[in-house]
């Protein structure tokens, strides 16, 4: 429900004060506080742009594509906490923009996108450059507009706002006929801004509240599903005391991660189809599950027939609709879970077993002797040891930003992040080509956060033109694409489960190197691990401007454990070991 803060009327406007539409967007940009918008211009958007020329205190980033604008926006939003700001012209401009509203729509992610649109007068004539960008974009966002009436565009962009940030995050298109734009109403600064009241009370949830934590009190073998609800709600700090607390183990989400530090002794790491084993294992063999600001999603189940068998199951979320949606579970509680953990853990007396935490060990121990960084090197250059070692060398203390691919998941198991906010990737859309230009947003959002685009040979090249970008304003990522000649993870399925037919996956990439220097970005090839830490080191070096390390790995990796479908989530494909068959919970493979 959306209501106004403060109960006095609005004050008359004098003439003087009548703006057109498109100062009336940029005078509602500042008052939301926006500093930063990114896009690409054209005819439709054209009065917008004119009237941000005359509106300093708000800097535009000319991207190359209207997709990158979306996938900058929304690194800026996951790395600041704040709305990102996406600005395209009509027809394929909007769509653009589509890829990277749907993958903010996916993972909760704050943006709004203002579009240009076709004058009123044409619309539904197939005029030049009109598309129905409402109906294109209306299963992808929170919420979406056309706005007609030039007196109505500040209430609805102020709404997006409000709706983009509110409650469970998401993406809000605001589109704007040229006419609207260059029609003039009046603006008044001192109206109060809308907001939209809680989804639930504190009182609301009481009963819930108590059946979850005597489920927790007799719990043997609980676990903690910790998920994006945890970092968007800036509850890690609450999650953390409630883990040490009650001494239950935590396992993250992929978006999750950073919620608790990898390094804590209760984290358990990353859960799913490429999670860890621990993880995997504790999950299907625990008696209580505490699912926290997370989906259920199949990447994080396997099958549901045989998922947690044993758990009785609690569900936090603040999206009510996310409930019951997938899995079913024993208590649903629909809140903030900043507010909620504290609440759940006064007077909480949980038995954790000292032999389900003694288990757990012995899960890792035995994971660890099939890493492949805890065996000996063979010469060759394995992605999981750029990785491991990029995390040493770094201190684990920098914000990454990946693509989607083998590369993402490696990063997931072998970056040990300590903050949450640090690691920006696509988790729902698995969106190739957002590494790049997410990572020029998230440095900019952040600027003194060391940010480094983790991408493969593949999605790199679905957005390279953004290196443009990032010279142009000068921004200083560090981008490390781990090249091994193929769409690694469709690979990594063709090996296993099409007779290693390995068609349309091996690519033939240009020189990464001599590309990054035409367009003014320093680079480096390493092909031997004694390489990487000269690399990375003069990678960091640099201050002013992004540079670029292509590592050449090994073509015919694949990123273990792996859950296949239809499979239950502890009956993992595993690397094998020196000397060691690979193994399963099901049986060898």
């Amino acid at each position: 429900m959306i209501s106004s803060n403060g109960s006095s009327g609005p004050s008359p406007v004098l003439e003087s004060e009548w703006l057109s539409g498109a100062e009336i967007v940029c005078a509602c940009l500042e008052r939301e506080g926006v500093e930063l918008v990114f896009g690409y211009p054209g005819g439709a958007i054209l009065p917008t742009y004119d009237a941000l020329a005359r509106h300093a205190r708000i800097h535009h980033v000319l991207t190359r594509h209207e997709q990158g604008a979306s996938h900058m926006a929304d690194g800026f939003a996951r790395s600041r906490g704040q709305v990102g700001v996406a600005i395209a012209t009509s027809g394929p401009g909007a769509t653009n923009l589509v890829t990277g509203i749907a993958t903010a729509m996916m993972d909760s992610s704050p943006l709004v996108c203002i579009t240009g649109q076709v004058a009123t007068s044409a619309l539904g004539s197939d005029a030049f450059q009109e598309a129905d960008v409402v109906g294109i974009t209306l299963p992808i966002t929170k919420h979406n507009v056309l706005v007609t009436d030039v007196t109505q565009l500040a209430g609805a962009l102020h709404e997006a706002f409000a709706i983009a940030r509110s409650g469970r995050p998401g993406p809000v298109v605001v589109d704007l006929p040229k006419d609207v734009q260059l029609a003039r109403a009046p603006y008044d600064p001192s109206i109060p801004l809308p907001t939209i009241a809680s989804v639930t009370g504190a009182d609301s949830i009481g009963a819930e509240i108590g059946a979850a934590r005597a489920l927790l009190e007799e719990a043997r073998r609980p676990v903690i599903l910790a998920g994006n609800g945890v970092v968007i709600s800036g509850a890690a700090a609450e999650l953390r005391a409630f883990a040490e607390a009650t001494g239950i183990p935590v396992a993250l989400t992929l978006l999750g991660k950073g919620a608790l530090p990898d390094q804590h002794r209760l984290c358990l790491g990353m859960m799913g189809m490429h999670g860890t084993a621990p993880a995997n294992h504790a999950v299907q063999a625990a008696d209580v599950i505490l699912a926290l600001g997370m989906r259920f999603d199949d990447r994080v189940t396997g099958t549901l027939a045989t998922y947690a068998p044993r758990a009785r199951k609690i569900h936090v979320d603040l999206d009510r609709s996310e409930i019951g949606k997938n899995v079913e579970v024993d208590v649903g509680i629909v809140s903030d879970l900043r507010g909620l953990l504290p609440r759940l853990g006064e007077g909480l007396r949980t038995r954790v077993d000292a032999g389900w935490l003694e288990r757990i060990r012995q899960w890792q121990s035995e994971a660890d002797a099939l890493d492949i960084v805890h065996q000996p090197g063979d010469g060759r250059l394995w992605a999981a040891r750029v990785l491991a070692d990029l995390n040493e060398l770094t201190a684990g203390d920098v914000t990454t930003v990946t693509d989607v691919g083998q590369h993402q998941m490696l990063e997931a198991q072998y970056y040990q992040h300590r903050r949450p906010r640090t690691l920006i990737t696509s988790g729902g859309l698995g969106t190739m080509g957002f590494g790049l230009p997410a990572a020029i947003g998230a440095k900019l959002a952040r600027p003194r956060e060391e940010v480094w685009a983790i991408v493969g040979d593949g999605g790199f090249q679905m957005t390279l033109a953004e290196l443009a970008t990032a010279v142009q304003e000068r921004v200083a990522i560090r981008i490390a694409i781990l090249n091994n000649g193929f769409l690694g993870m469709v690979r990594q399925w063709q090996e296993l489960f099409c007779e290693e037919r390995y068609y349309a996956t091996p690519l033939v990439s240009p020189d990464f190197c001599r590309l990054a220097e035409a367009y003014g970005v320093p680079a480096r090839r390493v092909a031997r691990r004694a390489e990487i830490a000269p690399a990375v080191a003069w990678s960091r070096s640099v201050a002013d401007g992004p540079t670029l390390i292509e590592f050449v790995v090994e073509a015919h990796d694949m990123v273990y454990p792996m859950v296949p479908a239809g499979a239950a989530l502890d009956d993992m494909i595993r690397r094998p070991g020196r000397g060691l068959p690979t193994v399963a919970a099901g049986g060898a493979r």
